[in-house]
């Protein structure tokens, strides 16, 4: 009986991943066929070889909008603007928590609990008030416009994972390198950061994949020379043509999704232990 319920329970487990994992297999196989094994086969179909033409048309030809230079630009303006974003919007974070917890003031609490409107707030509220902010400081439409938009709209999670993971890291460890004379941020980089690697593992997840993703942000903030990848894939997509390359627009997707899946895979089994290791604890 209990082989029986092992069997039911796999057997489960498995159809939910395979109707979870089929758009991608729609994708990836639509992207390695030419137009005419799509017009003349089923969507399920296997290609009948991989042919990468409408990956290298997606990243250096494709038409987005007037543009014909495929996602190349979009993607590079991403990978310029995720990697500052991720490191301040984390490293503050860390700083925050760190204060939060070891540091308490007066008043802490209530600083922390108005911090967490963040993390709850639609995204729409803050447009208006952005676009403003970014054209008095001169860095409207540009990519470190994005960077300080992410940055600002990350800190409010990143401080609540950072806050919560240190709450169950022992105040003597604190109090004890202050007995021997080590100041704020000695303790910092010395004891607390390098015991912090489950949840900095996390928080860098996190933000890459929601800043990555994004594309609120992208579209609104954004000038002709800094649109996001996202922003290019949607504009890739509806680009009008005489002959609709369905082949190019999955390549297009992959190509977007990448980085992204690659994260997942090389880092996912730390994100889960990150996790349970106090990420949503408190």
């Amino acid at each position: 009986m209990k082989h029986v319920h092992r069997l039911i329970i796999w057997s489960l487990l498995a159809l939910f991943a395979a109707f979870f994992l089929l758009p991608f297999y729609v994708m990836l196989a639509t992207s390695l066929k030419d137009m005419a094994e799509i017009r003349n086969g089923s969507l399920l179909s296997l290609p009948a070889g991989l042919d990468f033409t409408a990956w290298g048309k997606a990243w250096s030809t494709a038409c987005t909008g007037t543009d014909c230079g495929g996602l190349q630009p979009y993607f590079w303006n991403s990978m310029t603007m995720i990697i500052p974003a991720v490191l301040i919007s984390t490293t503050l974070g860390a700083l925050n928590g760190y204060v939060l917890t070891k540091w308490r003031f007066k008043g802490s609490e209530v600083f922390f609990s108005l911090m967490l409107f963040g993390v709850f707030m639609p995204l729409q509220v803050v447009l208006l008030p952005m676009s403003q902010v970014l054209g008095w400081i001169g860095l409207s439409d540009s990519v470190w416009g994005l960077v300080c938009v992410h940055v600002l709209m990350g800190l409010a999670s990143t401080t609540l994972f950072f806050r919560n993971y240190y709450l169950g890291l022992p105040d003597e460890l604190v109090k004890a390198a202050m007995l021997d004379g080590a100041g704020f941020f000695r303790i910092f980089w010395r004891i607390v950061l390098p015991l912090s690697t489950p949840i900095l593992v996390v928080t860098v997840i996190w933000q890459f994949t929601n800043i990555w993703n994004d594309f609120l942000f992208g579209v609104v903030f954004s000038g002709a020379d800094s649109k996001p990848i996202t922003v290019g894939l949607n504009n890739l997509a509806n680009t009008s043509s005489s002959v609709k390359e369905y082949n190019v627009d999955m390549a297009a997707a992959m190509i977007a999704a990448l980085p992204t899946l690659f994260v997942y895979v090389v880092a996912g089994k730390y994100f889960v232990r990150g996790l349970t290791a106090g990420a949503v604890k408190g």
